[in-house]
């Protein structure tokens, strides 16, 4: 009795191994692309953060010293030192003499 020898036939279609396989790289391509840009927002959110957690800490300081100038009921020196120093504003009768020769 001869013997009967079973091939397996390939089926051809949409769903065949290749594909698949395919299919399967692409996933796991794209998920490591999405892995790597979402680390990379992470630390810039982190850096961000830090960044304006430093600004939040220096108008809290600067605050608590306006605070202190408000509470100590010396407004007419702190008025006096804005106007000399921010607004250069001069006393009357004072003269004030500027070094233009760095221009």
């Amino acid at each position: 009795m001869p013997k009967r020898i079973k091939t397996k036939i390939k089926k051809k279609g949409l769903f065949n191994k290749g594909l698949f396989q395919l299919a399967a790289v692409a996933v796991i391509a794209g998920c490591a692309v999405l892995i790597v840009t979402t680390e990379k927002d992470c630390s810039d959110k982190e850096k961000e953060l830090s960044r304006i957690q430093s600004k939040i800490d220096a108008c809290r300081m600067e605050n608590e010293d306006m605070q202190r100038t408000l509470d100590s009921d010396d407004l007419s020196a702190y008025m006096e030192k804005i106007a000399l120093e921010e607004r250069d504003y001069a006393y009357p009768n004072e003269r004030r003499f500027y070094d233009r020769s760095r221009d």
